[in-house]
């Protein structure tokens, strides 16, 4: 009987957003935790750094336990930590002495799913048999940027209709996600990286390859480039346009967002056409090219529409690095995609971070931080002919 891997690859698309559900659901309750559990903004924020912190720590050590556990039990063990994680936040703040404690409880838990997911969703999309890896790559990582626009539409959209103090029945009904696809995954056929009787490479082996750290150059490169100016979009739209929070979430995020999962699903749709490499080329120059837009043009609806191109400029950039490591190092396997989640993810928060130390040097300049960023694209488009001159030796 002939296996159908579209279903696996539904059932990944599914993961990814999954992964959006459980990094963009908890921020919109942020000032609900402030009013209803009086806990100062400043322990608020400590919940996304320990998300990311956590998230990172799962990449590191995933390398040490999927292989042996293999893909199905760990991406069970993905769905289960993040719906656990979800349903939790339901029931911990009111059960403890301390409300703080309960949510970072839930945190922990949904964020170890959240780093799982990101380590196992590519490895099992780029083991499907599919014709065209790069393409199929590109679309799926479509699906959370799809995925983080639904879960702000629908839960503002619940907010509104039901009122944000029924936020514990939303939290019930995205942790459903998980478990259902979580149960589906149980169901659909899946392959490994590494052919029988093949060994996939040890953390020191790839570690002594030159195009590994050239892809781990372009990896952080991938995630600073798509966040920073991402995490401050909504900034933007808000001082710029002088609007509400909740306009100013829709307009600069979310443009953000769509625009980047149009990339990716132009991609996914017509990519046998071009070459990953030479769109990656011209996608950082259109992000150098927004950056400067953003920074440099005095008109703010500029600078917003600016914020549009970069989504559609960074998106290729993540997928993409993933495909031409995989296509580059095949036996490469879940140490590689663990290793390269974890620069992308220290590239997410680098990005940012220089954004903001910079604009504060400039009496929180904002613009002056993202021309500072343009050293991300002139990187990556730097570490792309690294790439070719290191292959070609």
């Amino acid at each position: 009987m002939t296996k159908n891997y579209n279903k696996t690859l539904y059932a990944c698309f599914t993961g990814y957003i999954v992964q959006a559900i459980i990094n963009n659901f908890i921020p919109l309750l942020f000032l609900t935790f402030q009013s209803s559990y009086d806990i100062p903004l400043s322990k608020i924020t400590m919940l996304i750094t320990f998300n990311f912190v956590l998230q990172l720590a799962v990449d590191l050590v995933s390398v040490t336990f999927v292989d042996r556990i293999g893909y199905r039990a760990s991406m069970l063990i993905a769905h289960a930590c993040a719906a656990a994680g979800l349903i939790l936040l339901v029931i911990l703040p009111d059960r403890m002495e301390d409300p703080f404690l309960g949510i970072l409880i839930a945190v922990m838990v949904y964020a170890i799913g959240g780093g799982l997911l990101e380590v196992l969703v590519s490895p099992v999309v780029e083991a499907c048999p599919t014709r065209n890896k790069e393409t199929a790559m590109s679309l799926l990582h479509s699906f959370y940027c799809w995925g983080h626009v639904g879960v702000v539409l629908i839960s503002t959209l619940f907010f509104a209709v039901f009122g944000i103090s029924n936020w514990k029945v939303l939290a019930v009904i995205w942790a459903l996600v998980p478990v259902l696809n979580g149960i589906f995954f149980t169901q659909v056929p899946m392959d490994t990286l590494i052919a029988e009787g093949e060994k996939g490479m040890s953390i020191p082996e790839l570690f002594r390859q030159k195009i590994f750290w050239v892809f781990m150059l372009l990896m952080m490169c991938a995630g600073a480039s798509e966040q920073a100016v991402s995490q401050w979009a909504s900034t933007f739209a808000e001082k710029g346009l002088q609007v509400s929070k909740t306009v100013g979430d829709l307009a600069g995020p979310m443009s953000f967002a769509i625009c980047m999962g149009i990339a990716r699903a132009l991609y996914g749709k017509f990519g046998e056409k071009i070459r990953v490499q030479s769109m990656m080329f011209y996608s950082g120059i259109l992000c150098m090219i927004s950056y400067l837009v953003i920074s440099l043009v005095p008109v703010s609806a500029v600078g917003l529409i600016g914020c549009a191109i970069c989504g559609f400029s960074v998106g290729i950039f993540w997928p993409g690095t993933f495909s031409m490591a995989a296509g580059s190092m095949r036996r490469g396997g879940t140490a590689l995609f663990a290793l390269l989640a974890l620069a992308g993810d220290l590239g997410c928060s680098g990005g940012p971070t220089l954004v903001g130390e910079i604009s504060s040097l400039f009496q929180d300049n904002l613009k002056v931080g993202i021309l500072a960023a343009c050293v991300f694209p002139l990187l990556l488009i730097l570490g792309l002919g690294l790439k070719k001159k290191v292959e070609h030796r």
